[in-house]
């Protein structure tokens, strides 16, 4: 079954057999859970994001057309965040919360330093910029299928996110350090 494709699976659970799910979940529920954890900074909403998402693959599974999975369960994981951040826009402080994923890999003081300024800049992004550069950078999507994903060209995906990361960039520098 290890063999099979993403999309194959994804066809037999279109038709029901809902046992092939458990593939699917190890294959990506660690991207899913990473993706959602780099745009909110928050391992219990990002554990109840990762769970959304293969919930609405079970909901939607006959809306599956054999398209590029890869593409359908960002445009999945994509929704299910859009959801998340209408429905807590008004209950949001500026605020960054500390509740973050101890790294598995001791990681040195300095190097941790520079993730916390790099994550505070991230979170100053909007969140569509955001969004690109996780999917890119972070989830190693390519072009083409976040172009898929966000409903856009392979061209004006590469030069937005471009300037979200020269953005990013600027932002990195500015933040106080000391």
């Amino acid at each position: 079954m290890k063999h099979l494709t993403d999309e194959e699976i994804m066809l037999q659970i279109a038709n029901n057999k809902l046992e092939m799910l458990t593939l699917l979940f190890d294959r990506y529920h660690v991207r899913m859970y990473n993706y959602f954890n780099k745009m909110v900074q928050n391992k219990m909403v990002s554990e109840d994001l990762t769970q959304d998402v293969f919930l609405k693959i079970i909901k939607y599974k006959a809306s599956y057309n054999n398209g590029n999975f890869a593409a359908w369960i960002f445009t999945i994981a994509r929704n299910v965040f859009s959801s998340y951040y209408q429905k807590t826009k008004k209950e949001r402080a500026n605020e960054i919360d500390d509740d973050q994923l101890a790294s598995e890999v001791e990681i040195s003081e300095s190097k941790q330093e520079e993730l916390d300024f790099l994550n505070k800049a991230l979170l100053q992004l909007k969140t569509s910029e955001r969004e690109l550069i996780i999917m890119h950078r972070f989830q190693e999507i390519k072009y083409e299928q976040i172009a898929q994903i966000i409903g856009s060209s392979e061209n004006a995906v590469k030069v937005k996110t471009h300037r979200a990361l020269k953005k990013l960039k600027e932002i990195y520098f500015q933040i106080d350090k000391s």
